[in-house]
């Protein structure tokens, strides 16, 4: 792998360069099984089996007292009966005993409110677990992001992985807050009033339990075919969302190519294609319910037509059989609840796919251990023979070689594609190249931190980045310790500090979160003060000066004259005027050094630049 080195949990996914993303597609995913996710996520419970273990106590506990109250009421309606059938035949002293109904009612009422306890005390455990492993999850998946190579940002789309850590993570959240008590609920209840139905007839339980299989088997048949609709659902809402941070983020030029009609023609490709899934994996899911109602509803009236068969046979007594319908009843709520939770699982699980898949990405190797660097970085620099590719069999750099002496102001210019922002990204150690080595004051950098390496470096980008805040803690991202004074110099320097003293709120001034609020070539000016505050040893400029204007242009070249004194600095720049006082110029094309050398040479040369910078002239 060229960029960064990963480290292989499952699959490894080729890298891509800068600007070669692909087009996101997921008609041909095949889901993985079901129950290899599903344990999957059982793993990652596993740091809270013991609040799990206790949630389930109490839910076996609120359970029990639950299941034991038909019975309770059975013994009662046995002795209604038993005193009425005594009334009525004129037995002495016969009479309604009200002191043992009595007692049997305050014990189910005791019951009852024992049970409820049990149960909100389940129900606020299962909510901390719950809680806490997404809080967990979160956490993961923040730190997973930065041990990801940037080959995995440069390959996959922006909107699909936003929605996986915001979209799947939450409907993991919110499935297990709702659905992990009911479930633990429903299979204590069913398993205590199977054994309450045994203990009353055999041959009732019987006939109530042929239909358990028969639900069983219908709603593994369902979850087979509706998982698969289900994942392809949550890749769907992904790509969706990919679609809807595109256009949002890029209004303006929707709005100026008048691309609006074509922008809802994809929307609505795309929302009808989650709407296909969605309702046919809501269809199937759908169909548990009113299957499993009928497949209980059967049971029921078995159950009742052999109760009666029993009890004229004077088998059984009509307060057993009155328990024993109130159990089939009961066994039907855990059925048609397993059922009904049956569609929220597969939802859960194949959120949880995505965000397993996410988490067992490919990750750049650890750091090697820091190493003693000079006090001084003198910013020697060489690249030694080195060949990179984003795609294996696609070289993009060709036995690159070139030695840079400290303090040298170096321009790397060429044609578009030429390899200038990669090389760049080598040095940066965004990637790794795959054969030859790149030193800085003799070291490889291979053997550095990549933290490390990127700390020797100042950047300014031609795609400016500024995040939500203001402008002072903007600037003072590159060294969160300068001082107020400080930041005000390299705005003066940078001639940005006379439009922030002009607004309102000076450098306390807050930015949106697309910083729309200020022009783009005020957002450049910013950018370019930042990372003069940030004081390394050494700079990269990658076209700095493409937003301003022709004023300001020389006087930022005047500053990042005055900040690269005395500093290796790598400017990459389509302008060639700009370059003109460049200690040496690279001149690239196809990967390759085609020439080098200072600027009054390399235009006596006549050659690839001098071509080049005339046709610049001739334009301008």
């Amino acid at each position: 792998m060229p960029d960064e080195k990963v480290v292989k949990p499952k699959v490894a996914s080729a890298p891509r360069g800068p600007m070669m993303r692909p087009a996101v597609s997921f008609g041909g995913d095949k889901p993985k099984a079901f129950g290899v996710s599903l344990r999957k996520l059982l793993r990652a419970l596993k740091p809270f089996r013991v609040p799990m273990i206790v949630t389930i106590v109490f839910a076996f506990i609120s359970t029990a007292f639950a299941i034991v109250s038909p019975r309770i009421l059975g013994e009662m309606t046995n002795q209604i009966v038993s005193d009425l059938v005594q009334i009525s035949m004129g037995v002495p002293g016969a009479a309604l005993d009200y002191q043992f109904l009595t007692k049997m009612a305050l014990i189910l009422s005791a019951l009852f409110i024992v049970s409820a306890a049990f149960n909100l005390i389940q129900s606020w455990v299962i909510a901390g677990v719950t809680t806490r492993f997404v809080r967990l999850l979160r956490r993961d998946i923040s730190r997973k992001i930065n041990r990801m190579p940037i080959s995995y940002f440069d390959k996959h789309a922006y909107g699909d992985t936003m929605s996986r850590v915001v979209n799947d993570v939450e409907t993991i959240a919110q499935s297990l807050n709702n659905s992990l008590a009911q479930i633990i609920s429903s299979i204590t209840m069913l398993i205590g009033i199977i054994i309450m139905m045994l203990s009353i007839s055999f041959e009732m339980s019987l006939v109530a339990a042929i239909t358990l299989p028969v639900g069983f088997v219908f709603i593994a048949f369902i979850t087979k075919k509706s998982q698969p609709l289900f994942k392809a659902q949550q890749n769907y809402l992904g790509t969706l969302n990919g679609h809807i941070e595109e256009t949002y983020s890029g209004q303006t030029i929707v709005r100026v190519f008048s691309a609006e009609t074509d922008v809802l023609k994809r929307f609505d490709k795309e929302n009808q294609r989650l709407y296909n899934n969605a309702w046919k994996s809501q269809f199937l899911s759908g169909l548990m319910m009113p299957m499993m109602h009928f497949i209980s509803n059967l049971g029921y009236v078995g159950s009742v037509v052999t109760g009666g068969w029993l009890a004229i046979n004077g088998r059984i007594s009509i307060g057993d059989i009155q328990a024993f319908i109130q159990y089939v009843n009961q066994l039907n709520q855990p059925m048609v609840q397993v059922a009904q939770i049956m569609n929220i699982i597969q939802s859960t699980v194949a959120a949880a796919e995505r965000v397993f898949d996410f988490l067992e990405e490919p990750e750049i190797t650890p750091d090697p251990a820091p190493i003693t660097m000079p006090g001084k970085i003198r910013g020697e620099v060489e690249f030694r023979d080195v060949n990179f590719s984003y795609d294996p069999g696609t070289r993009v750099i060709h036995d690159f070689s070139v030695s840079i002496k400290p303090g040298s102001r170096v321009a790397i210019v060429g044609p578009t594609g030429a390899g200038k922002t990669t090389i760049v990204n080598l040095l940066m150690r965004f990637y790794d190249p795959d054969s030859g080595q790149i030193f800085i004051d003799g070291i490889d950098t291979r053997t550095m931190p990549r933290s490390q390496v990127r700390a020797m470096f100042g950047m300014v980008l031609q795609d400016t980045w500024l995040m939500s805040g203001t402008i002072e803690e903007n600037l003072k991202y590159s060294d969160p310790s300068a001082h107020r004074r400080d930041v005000m110099r390299v705005s003066r320097a940078a001639h940005v500090d006379h439009y922030v003293q002009s607004l309102p709120d000076g450098y306390k001034t807050k930015l949106d979160e697309d910083s729309d609020n200020i022009s783009v070539g005020e957002k450049q000016l910013l950018t370019i003060a930042r990372a003069m505050l940030g004081n390394a040893p050494m700079m990269i400029l990658d076209e700095a000066t493409s937003n301003v204007d022709t004023r300001t242009e020389i006087l930022i070249q005047d500053a990042l004259n005055k900040l690269s004194a005395g500093r290796t600095s790598f400017v990459i720049a389509h302008r060639l005027s700009t370059v003109r006082e460049a200690d040496i110029i690279l001149v690239m094309k196809d990967g390759n050094i085609m020439e080098q050398g200072k600027h009054t040479d390399l235009m006596k040369k006549g050659g690839f630049y001098a071509d080049l910078y005339n046709s610049q002239f001739v334009e301008e």
